[in-house]
This record gives C-alpha cells, structure tokens and sequence, in this order.
C-alpha cells in the first residue's frame, strides 16, 4: 500500500480536515507540479516572445513521449495537444462531409460535454445519432460491435464510463470500421488510472484524454493520439496545424501537417504542460506506473466495500459495477434514491463526494491510504446516526 501523502502536502495541508474523495473529478495535484507552474511563468519571463519555440519544442516533445510511452504508442508525433477535449471533438466532426447528417454510433454513457454537443447538432438534424445503452454492461461491447455494422462515420465511447466507471476491454473497437468509419475511444478516465496499451490499434484508433484527473496535473493539458490517414483535413483548424511537413498547400488548398499536427489549434496556455510533465517525471522517479496507481485504488475500493457494509448511510445503496469486478476505473458509483441527501450529509461533515442523478460517485487515488478511508467511515456512520435522530434530536445535535 502507497503513502504518497507528503507528496501532495499543499493539496491536503490546505484544508487538513477535508476528506477528498473525488479523485475522478478534480484530482489533487502533487508538491511538483507548484514548481512546475512557476517555471512555466519564469520561462515566459526569461524567454518572452521566444517561448513557443521552447514550448512547442522540447516541452511538447517531452510531453508526447510521456503519453506515447504510457500508451505503448509506436510515435509520438501522432499526439496533438489542446487546452480541453472538446477542441478536439469539434475537429473531428469537422472532418465529415457538410452535405448530409454525419452518421454516429456513440453509447448512452458518455460525458456530458459529447452527449450535449450531439444533442445540439441533433436539433438541427446535423448529426444522425444512434446510441446503444451500456446497461447491461456484460454484454455491451458485443452489443455495441452488432451495431457498427451498419456502417458509420464515427464511432465513439469511453474506456470508462463516467456515470458508473465500468470499464471496456476494447476487444471489438478497431473492427467497428465497416465504411471507413473514424473511431474515438474517450480515454479520461483510462488514462493514468488503468493500464492502456493501444499497440496493436494505434493506426486505427484515435484517443483523447487529458492531465484533469488521473494524470494529476490540472487543466489545460489534454491530448489526442491521431491515427495517420484519418481525418487529414478538419475544417475547424488553427494555424497551428500548418506546423511541419504540408500537404496539398501546392495546389492552392489549406496545407495541413501529415502526423498530429493536423488536429492542432492555436495559442493557448501551456502551463498545464509543464504540471504534467513534472508529474510523469515524479511518478517514473518514484516507480509508479499507471497499474501501481490501479491496484492501489482498488485495494482502497475493496477496503472501503468491508468496511461500509454495516453502514446505516449506505443501507439501500446498490454498487452499479459489482464489488468483485475487474473491469471497473478507480471509482466506486452507488445506486440509490438518498444519493444527493447522502452526497450533502457527508459534505456538511467535510467529506467530497460526487452525485450525478441517483448515484453516487467515490473516487479513490494515490493520495490516500486505508487511514482515510477509515475516517472516511467513521464520517459516513456519523452522518447515519444523525439521520436516525428525530429532527428536534438532530437539529439541537
């Protein structure tokens, strides 16, 4: 078992009474990554104008090979980078035809940034949607390949779902290509949180993630593995794409770059590359892999599942994933009809927690150990008996 602790002093030190157990939304950022935001400004300082060659160079060059590496990525020049992950699903709808509704196969799980954006371009019969549920998970992959053959021009779906952190194999997702095709795999809560290999589908796949959340570095430092020959020339396009070897610029058209660049936009902060490169430099220092940062989160899942069954609070709470699952991300997600009342109990004792609907989300990471998740606990039996205090009980309580 991990104690990380000190490494994230000024994240738990700043509010030592706080129980943060929302890894899945905004993790905590380690002692580095402070450091690391200051050399980001020290660079703009010594450097001013000519920064972005040092940016665009050997700090997005290391950045890359951080990613490609943690995603067993043959090149990594296939990577864009961009400040959030809906730049990217702009550009690649705009890589389709504007002639006829773009036809997309996506499930009924996905992150409400995709599943708004659809739905707008929906009302204006622009996208042609067809979503397959994700429930009953044990047969949703098979499901979701029957699907594909009918034939699409994107598919997309999360490595793990957000709203119960069921996790996909990926056995079928390079076969969902009848037509030609563009496969997305949202990998935000894969990436950093469990073993990803995309090997033997890197030249067929595209993948976005980002630093938000498992790779611990903040905003701003979202990428996307770009597969050669697919999507060569998306309309919504910065100047940056223009970047390295252009095609077609000879005969009068927009030129594009031929790896990653092509999906690239225009200026933007790049602090959130620093704080993540100073992560993966801390975390390939101290040993730890993205399977290392699993097996932790999961033995605080199995730890918390022990301990919290004989809690009042959490009586009629049903694990969506079950407890003895393996494909599931570093979050447990509860189904239950008091996930919002308990959501607010435990946030009047000081503990983050998430609730989307009727379910709620406790995400476990390496800067915990099993002592916070005993008090995690004792505050959730707290919160059990006071609701089981008559209210003129409670409120004098």
């Amino acid at each position: 078992m991990l104690d990380l602790r000190s490494q994230f002093s000024r994240f738990l030190g700043s509010e030592p009474d706080r129980l943060h157990f929302a890894a899945h939304s905004h993790h905590p950022w380690p002692d580095v990554t402070r450091e690391a935001q200051m050399q980001a400004w020290d660079d703009a300082a010594r450097l001013m104008d000519d920064k972005w060659e040092h940016i665009l160079g050997p700090v997005l060059d290391e950045f890359r090979g951080h990613v490609a590496a943690h995603l067993s990525l043959p090149d990594p020049s296939t990577i864009a980078v961009a400040p959030n992950t809906h730049e990217f699903l702009k550009r690649i709808l705009s890589c389709f035809p504007a002639d006829r509704p773009v036809r997309i196969l996506t499930s009924d799980g996905e992150f409400h940034s995709f599943t708004r954006q659809i739905a707008r371009l929906e009302e204006e019969r622009l996208v042609d949607v067809t979503r397959v549920p994700a429930e009953p998970f044990a047969t949703f992959e098979d499901r979701f390949h029957a699907a594909a053959q009918v034939g699409y021009d994107l598919v997309f779906v999360s490595q793990v779902f957000f709203n119960s952190g069921f996790a996909l194999d990926g056995r079928h997702l390079a076969e969902c290509s009848r037509d030609g095709a563009m496969i997305v795999i949202d990998g935000y809560h894969g990436f950093m949180a469990r073993p990803t290999d995309l090997a033997s589908i890197a030249n067929r796949v595209f993948y976005v993630a980002g630093g938000y959340k498992y790779a611990m570095a903040g905003e701003g430092a979202c990428f996307m593995h770009c597969p050669p020959g697919w999507g060569l020339r998306p309309r919504d396009t910065g100047w940056y794409a223009a970047f390295g070897n252009l095609t077609n610029a000879q005969s009068g058209q927009v030129g594009y770059s031929q790896d990653g660049w092509r999906f690239m936009g225009s200026t933007f902060d790049p602090s959130g590359l620093y704080r993540f490169n100073a992560v993966m430099r801390w975390l390939a220092d101290e040993g730890i892999t993205p399977a290392i940062i699993h097996a932790h989160a999961k033995a605080l899942q199995q730890h918390f599942l022990r301990r919290v069954g004989s809690s009042a609070l959490f009586a009629g709470a049903t694990p969506v994933v079950p407890a003895d699952e393996m494909r599931r991300g570093n979050f447990l997600t509860f189904q239950t009809p008091q996930a919002q009342a308990i959501h607010n109990d435990l946030k009047e004792l000081r503990v983050v927690t998430d609730v989307r609907g009727q379910r709620l989300r406790l995400g476990f990471g390496i800067y915990q150990t099993e002592e916070e998740v005993d008090d995690l606990v004792r505050r959730i039996d707290e919160a059990g008996a006071l609701e089981s205090l008559p209210a003129s009980a409670s409120s004098a309580a």
